[in-house]
């Protein structure tokens, strides 16, 4: 038996348009998504993020530390929230990507989890 491989699917959205448009799911239609993927046992951590205007980026560069307020870049979407799964393949995390309510309206974009090596 295979055993399944994590993935992270990386919500995005415009979070001016998140909760605006007809088809944006409520807060109960992800929680429900969620415990049914917990349910699943396939599940390892799923989190919504407060809005981008609360973000601050780090960056090191020639050891002196440089802190802005606001996301990293400029962008149309948004990281809106995360989960964390396990999935026996990339179709199987594409599937349980696809049923992200917020998936309709804006993106989810999946990648597979690096094992990094000692």
């Amino acid at each position: 038996m295979e055993s399944p491989m994590k993935y992270l699917c990386l919500v995005y959205s415009d979070e001016l348009e998140l909760h605006s448009q007809p088809e944006s799911p409520n807060d109960a239609e992800c929680m429900a998504y969620s415990e049914s993927i917990q349910s699943s046992g396939r599940m390892i951590a799923a989190e919504a993020l407060e809005s981008v205007q609360t973000a601050t980026t780090v960056r090191m560069r020639n050891g002196k530390m440089s802190i802005t307020d606001g996301p990293f870049a400029e962008t149309k979407e948004q990281l809106a929230g995360f989960y964390l799964i396990d999935a026996k393949d990339l179709n199987d995390a594409l599937q349980i990507a696809g049923n992200i309510p917020a998936a309709r309206v804006g993106c989810v974009e999946v990648r597979p989890v690096r094992q990094l090596n000692p």
